[in-house]
């Protein structure tokens, strides 16, 4: 998803007052401007928004780097009060990206977007100037967006100079070029919303499952291409004509997604519990052992070993006993006859 710093830069001179964009091209101006704003904040919880103006009495900045709607809508309400002059783009884009550079978060990308409903004017408006600042931008990493309606339409048949300001800023299709002629049937923030300007950030609330082709395709789409249609889409559903179900799907899978995230939460403290259930008994299990081992050991059993070693024993006693009996009878048995010889010798 697009992680960016954007500064918004307004048109608030005296051709905003012109009704040809209903009601008036500043109010048309605002309704962009907080669908800008509302689709950047929505993409990314990163992103910042700022404004400014550059008409008046100069370029003046209102907001810088915000997270925050209602400073923007509030900033808006402010200059409403404060159309007239003429626009001095040059110096507005000077001063739009010296806000970009002081950003307190460095990792995001800096982009500007400026409106422009009036003719260019006062000096380094020519192209000669323009390219100047072009380079400049490109060098700093620093894309660019610009919305040409009203008077801010140049003719085709002259130099462009805003159109070749911006191919000049452009690198790697980082930047956009738009116009948007008057018309009773569009909106200039519906034509915004499906341009390539917020195709990115569009893109980024929507699961990569629901948009086959990846953002680049569904960019390709918003920003007119008649090649993709619906079949190629799940459900049926193109996220680029279609946002709000878009979201609604996103929201709902989601939804589904939490659902089983506590189901599996559920299931896995079922299945600790279980684990200390058993754990605890095998402790029990052990403490009883060890109670039985501090009872006197039992008597051996007899074995037949045991009887065999006893009845050897025996017999060895016998044979003691007998041995000492034929010893006792050789010895009395010579004794009578010791006796005779004596006698016979006397």
């Amino acid at each position: 998803m697009p992680l960016e710093a954007t500064m918004m830069i307004i048109d608030n001179s005296e051709y905003m007052r012109n009704g040809d964009y209903m009601p008036t091209r500043f109010d048309a101006q605002s309704d962009a401007v907080n669908t800008v704003v509302q689709t950047k904040i929505d993409s990314n919880p990163e992103n910042t928004v700022g404004i400014m103006t550059m008409a008046g009495k100069g370029p003046e900045v209102l907001v810088t780097h915000t997270k925050e709607i209602g400073q923007i809508l509030s900033a808006l309400h402010t200059t409403q009060s404060k159309i007239g002059g003429e626009i001095d783009i040059p110096t507005a884009i000077a001063v739009a990206q010296l806000a970009l550079k002081h950003r307190s978060n460095k990792n995001l990308r800096q982009r500007i977007i400026v409106f422009v409903a009036s003719p260019l004017t006062g000096p380094g408006a020519d192209q000669e100037g323009m390219l100047k600042l072009a380079k400049k931008l490109k060098k700093n990493n620093v894309a660019l967006d610009i919305v040409c309606y009203g008077d801010g339409i140049e003719e085709d048949g002259g130099s462009p100079v805003l159109k070749a300001f911006l191919d000049g800023v452009n690198s790697g299709d980082n930047s956009h070029f738009i116009t948007v002629p008057p018309s009773n049937n569009t909106l200039l923030s519906d034509v915004i919303i499906s341009s390539p300007i917020l195709a990115g950030d569009r893109m980024a609330g929507i699961p990569d499952d629901l948009v086959p082709g990846g953002a680049g395709e569904a960019g390709g789409s918003g920003a007119g291409g008649s090649n993709n249609n619906n079949s190629q889409f799940e459900f049926g559903v193109d996220p680029s004509l279609d946002p709000e179900l878009a979201m609604a799907l996103r929201m709902s899978m989601q939804e589904a997604a939490a659902r089983e995230a506590a189901e599996a939460a559920a299931s896995g403290e079922s299945e600790e519990d279980a684990l200390l259930k058993q754990a605890l008994a095998l402790s029990q299990q052990e403490a009883d052992a060890d109670v039985d081992m501090d009872a006197p050991p039992p008597p051996p059993p007899a074995t037949a070993s045991t009887g065999a070693s006893d009845a050897m024993d025996e017999d060895e006693d016998d044979d003691e006993d007998e041995e000492a009996a034929i010893a006792r009878a050789i010895a009395m048995s010579m004794e009578p006859q010791n006796d005779d010889n004596n006698t016979a010798m006397k």
